[in-house]
């Protein structure tokens, strides 16, 4: 899959596919979740070097050290899209939850460092 990030945004969003449910997967120190098939976004931020970040996240094998490592290794890569910081992180995940009528598949996800419910989103296939 080919993307581009702009280097002089510091937000991204990945989309992510995954093709069937998975059972009881180690979440970090949030325990174990099931994952229904559908889409995943996950929503980040990087205030140096997002290309970095964002190819870190892109790969499967690596040491575990955020949430999005541990589900990584079941998900297909969709789409990557930069922005810039002006929204925020957590104002980007509100909006691109509402506008794809997401849900939150796991209270905490991607969110340790900020007061939001998550950063990762479910977009259902119907």
């Amino acid at each position: 899959m080919e993307y581009s990030v702009d280097e002089s945004d510091t937000l991204y969003a990945i989309k992510f596919r995954l093709d069937q449910t998975i059972k009881e997967v180690q979440i970090g120190k949030l325990g174990e979740f099931n994952f229904s098939s559908g889409y995943y976004v996950y929503v980040g931020s990087a205030k140096r070097n997002i290309t970095a970040r964002v190819e870190r996240h892109l790969q499967v094998d690596k040491k575990k050290r955020w949430h999005l490592d541990y589900l990584r290794p079941y998900l297909s890569v969709e789409s990557v899209q930069s922005y810039a910081e002006e929204e925020g992180e957590c104002a980007l995940f509100r909006r691109l939850k509402t506008a794809h009528r997401g849900s939150i598949p796991i209270k905490g996800f991607g969110s340790s460092d900020c007061q939001c419910p998550a950063h990762l989103f479910y977009i259902e296939v119907k």
